[in-house]
């Protein structure tokens, strides 16, 4: 493994990029917010690879590693956080533990959605020849069975965030209906195609393992993380393990790796992010430390992916440069990212403003100021219409370019992805910025405001960075002896930092709660973690 010859253009990007996409992640939450990050990393590591067989893929890249990081959002952390700062000492050992555990499960899958379009491929009479294509009409068929579930799901149990426990279909706050309906999406592509092929075989092994996990760790030896908070971490355990066995089938060592040491990077980068927060409050600086360790997080994050890609660079197989896509796919990928990525947030701004500004009625002329495609909150409002007024021009211009190239649209692909790039870049700062604007104190600049220096230094190393990267080539190798490698040292740091960690805050504070987050101890008389499922009526922990 040779780290002197990755470029340290790629690295600071691609930081950068995470840790503005996990500072806007932290204000929107859940999967959708996630995704940012996912997509934002693989645009910067695949503009500054200096893999030029790589550009023509780039917004493929940015679908699959948006979608890859979105899973590790369905996590609970918070209490987590607090665990660490405990004055219990076996919870604090407890929390830096699973800190690192959560860290490493997010980035485990956030690396290998990253990391699929470069391996989805396989050499033909001297020719290489992508399977991407293979992928696309699953994808479509998951996101129209998620879409639906929500419709559905809200159409007839119409759930309260806060009431949710109260739902029938409430199971340790899992998110088991989606891993189901992702499922049975892959087995109508399967009926439909009358085989199991590759991209089918990944979406069962994901959704199987997801259950397995899950059924296991939570309901069969009861292992609760944050209880009463959701237990998605099993359900991730169980894709990761799933996801493992899938390369194994399909001999996608490379993919492993990436998986593997992604995931243990990522580890670090969540633990020893938390840990600079507590060394930050100790200084006793007053700040939105919170946000000071979620844009860390992110940071750290994504300079461990990119050291990861940085070592796989000239180690994955060449990719076809004149693929045969249907043009409904090239277009289905940008709309996914400019488009059904960035509403998916910035529809949380809408509601904040109409909650947070007397001036701006519920509704407007009739229809609501936003309406989440939801029956119960009025299907269609003007957001919406504005949106579908955007996917218009958006798909018209694509269509359009794909015929007869656009002038302000690059013809090659290096421009394209900066374009995509930028033009992603700068709306999810705007929308975070707006959102926060209704509410902004001073407090918000070390969100808000470092948010966007971050952005203005990632497009100047966008525009001029690629100009000086080292081109690298494609090349066949065996990660066998790179997956050993960094399972055993992995467990080995995993252990370590978690007690260096837990040793570094009892030297900071003792026995003492360390400020920042309410008193959580998880174990012994004096454990305040709840034992039962949320009562009706109250709202959800």
């Amino acid at each position: 493994m040779d780290i002197t010859s990755i470029p340290w253009q790629m690295i600071l990007l691609c930081g950068l990029s995470l840790c503005v996409g996990w500072g806007i992640r932290g204000n929107f939450g859940h999967e959708y917010g996630a995704a940012i990050p996912g997509a934002l990393a693989a645009m910067a590591i695949v503009l500054l690879s200096g893999r030029e067989d790589w550009l023509r893929y780039i917004h493929f890249f940015a679908l699959f590693g948006a979608l890859g990081w979105s899973f590790g959002g369905s996590m609970s952390y918070m209490m987590v956080v607090g665990y660490s700062h405990s004055s219990h000492t076996p919870t604090v050992l407890y929390g830096f533990a699973n800190l690192f555990a959560i860290g490493f499960l997010w980035a485990a899958l956030g690396g290998a959605g990253t990391a699929l379009p470069a391996f989805l491929t396989e050499i033909t009479q001297g020719q290489p020849k992508t399977f991407l294509p293979i992928f696309m009409v699953p994808i479509c068929v998951v996101f129209i069975g998620w879409s639906l579930q929500a419709v559905i799901v809200d159409l007839i149990f119409a759930p309260k965030r806060m009431q949710r426990h109260e739902s029938p279909l409430y199971w340790y706050d899992s998110d088991w209906l989606a891993a189901l309906v992702a499922i049975v999406a892959a087995l109508i592509v399967i009926i439909y195609r009358g085989q199991i092929d590759i991209a089918t075989s990944l979406i069962l092994y994901l959704g199987v393992g997801w259950f397995v996990g899950f059924l296991l760790l939570v309901n069969v030896l009861k292992l609760r993380m944050t209880p009463p908070r959701g237990d998605n971490w099993a359900g991730c355990v169980g894709m990761v393990v799933g996801l493992l066995a899938y390369c194994w089938q399909f001999k996608l060592g490379g993919v492993a790796f990436v998986t593997l040491m992604s995931g243990f990077t990522g580890g670090v980068a969540f633990s020893f992010g938390q840990l600079l927060k507590q060394i930050g409050i100790k200084t006793g600086l007053q700040t939105n430390w919170h946000s000071v360790m979620e844009q860390l997080q992110g940071l750290l994050f994504g300079l461990g992916i990119a050291l990861t890609f940085g070592l796989i660079l000239n180690r994955t197989p060449p990719l076809e440069t004149e693929p045969t896509f249907p043009r409904w796919m090239e277009m289905f990928a940008v709309f996914c990212i400019l488009i059904a990525l960035t509403y998916l947030n910035y529809r949380k701004a809408g509601q904040t403003w109409v909650d947070s500004v007397a001036s701006l009625p519920e509704r407007m002329f009739g229809l609501p100021v936003i309406g989440w495609f939801r029956h119960s909150r009025g299907w269609i409002g003007w957001f919406e219409l504005f949106y579908i007024a955007l996917s218009i021009m958006l798909i018209t211009v694509l269509a359009v370019n794909l015929r007869e190239p656009i002038p302000f649209i690059s013809t090659h692909w290096l421009g394209k992805g900066q374009l995509l790039y930028l033009v992603f870049l700068w709306w999810i700062v705007v929308i975070n910025f707006e959102r926060a604007l209704v509410n902004f104190s001073a407090g918000r600049m070390i969100t808000e405001g470092v948010i966007t220096l971050n952005a203005v230094i990632c497009t100047i190393i966008v525009a001029i960075g690629a100009n000086v990267v080292p081109k690298q080539t494609g090349n066949v190798f065996s990660f066998s002896d790179w997956i050993k490698t960094v399972s055993i040292w992995g467990i080995v740091v995993m252990i370590g930092t978690s007690f260096a960690f837990w040793g570094i805050k009892h030297l900071l504070y003792g026995k003492q709660h360390a400020p920042g987050a309410s008193l959580h101890i998880r174990f012994g008389e004096a454990s305040n973690a709840p034992k039962e499922k949320p009562r009706s009526g109250e709202p959800h922990p």
